[in-house]
């Protein structure tokens, strides 16, 4: 091939970037960078009144999420080359790494609010949970395929076993909030494998009786629970200061910059980041931002459900599912439509575990759910130049 055709961007273009750009979702590519921006903005209007409260540089949060965010950019173009053999690869080393980590936590790990989530690594801190759960949905999503083309592997026993180690691993943190995700994300990749529906009201009677049992076992599930359920019995300082954000902020805002509730919300540039895009940029942004997730989702499903590879519906769904669940609930929590749970909102806010499992997750979702080489070949072939 000559230099010239090599540098041709168009379908004739058969270099790895060539195949990548003709192959990938680049719809729901531009929305993820859109939203990525976004995410920048936000930091960047909520983080300095953070910094100045706790005696730091007005910008230590922006710049660290800046070097946050083109590391996560790097991760979801790198994992979106790869192919389906490649990321189930990256999967299993990422999972069997983190619940080493994790493993770990309750003797080396950091302790913040109560909880030990938080490992140092190079000098810098690393939520594992955040990088396991996209390897997690992976991993699980091989083991159910290989028993539908396996007679006789025990696919369900070892998913139970793999979700039993990592349920119990967060609980002990703990992270319930987490622990929801996660389950959320494997009953539905149950559901799509093809359990019976015997299984499916299994699934629903052991969440229920997931959710009722950590009331009564941690105490700081059910103080949530109770502040959630009677506002007035507890402190609900920073719902309430959030919902004060959506009455100040109205349809178009107060403008950039010009948010006050910011500086009273201690969380407010990671876990009630949705709160300060409501004051400094009204309803109607918040709006486009709640389309926006909904559109990756949405799309990443409409992907999905052409693929005729069990693999490949099973992890990109779960890890969609799973990037669903944890936008709700942050967006809930901050209009008080869920009990307080500090999680983050993916690509939004600030953490640099956050941004870097996000992106890993859905570049996972971008390289499972490129076209195939015979559809490419067919392109080929079809635009081939006379």
């Amino acid at each position: 091939m000559s230099d010239t055709r090599r540098m041709r961007f168009d379908r004739t273009n058969t270099s790895k970037i060539g195949r990548w750009w003709w192959t990938v979702d680049r719809l729901n590519l531009l929305a993820l960078v859109v939203l990525m921006v976004i995410g920048a903005v936000l930091v960047t209007a909520a983080s300095p009144a953070v910094a100045a409260r706790i005696g730091l540089d007005e910008f230590y949060f922006v710049i660290r999420q800046s070097v946050f965010l083109f590391a996560g950019a790097a991760i979801l173009f790198g994992v979106s080359l790869m192919t389906p053999q490649d990321i189930r690869r990256i999967a299993v080393i990422g999972l069997l790494a983190m619940l080493v980590l994790m493993v770990l936590l309750p003797v080396l790990g950091m302790e913040a609010k109560g909880a030990r989530r938080w490992i140092y690594l190079g000098g810098m801190s690393l939520q594992p949970s955040e990088i396991l759960k996209p390897c997690f949905a992976v991993v699980i999503a091989w083991m159910f395929a290989e028993g539908r083309r396996s007679v006789g592997f025990p696919s369900y026993r070892i998913s139970l076993a793999l979700y039993a180690i990592v349920a119990g691993l967060l609980i002990i943190q703990p992270d319930f909030g987490m622990v929801v995700t996660v389950s959320g994300m494997f009953a539905a990749q149950l559901f799509l494998a093809g359990v019976s529906f015997l299984w499916v009201i299994i699934m629903i009677v052991a969440g229920i009786g997931g959710v009722v049992g950590a009331y009564h076992a941690l105490p700081h599930v059910a103080k949530r629970i109770n502040d959630f359920l009677d506002p007035a019995s507890g402190d609900n300082y920073q719902v309430g200061k959030s919902l004060q954000a959506f009455e100040s902020g109205g349809l178009l805002g107060r403008g950039p910059g010009e948010g006050v509730v910011k500086w009273s919300i201690p969380d407010s540039h990671t876990d009630f980041i949705f709160s300060v895009a409501s004051e400094e940029f009204g309803a109607l942004v918040c709006l486009a931002i709640v389309l926006l997730y909904g559109f990756i989702i949405l799309r990443g499903f409409y992907r999905v459900w052409k693929e005729s590879d069990l693999f490949v519906l099973l992890a990109a769904s779960g890890i969609l599912v799973q990037f669903g669940i944890q936008a709700v609930i942050n967006m809930g929590v901050a209009v008080s439509l869920l009990p307080a749970k500090g999680m983050t909102l993916p690509f939004l806010s600030y953490g640099g575990s956050s941004m870097l499992g996000v992106a890993l997750g859905m570049g996972m979702v971008l390289g499972l759910t490129r076209r195939r080489y015979g559809e490419l070949t067919h392109l080929m072939h079809r635009y081939q130049p006379v």
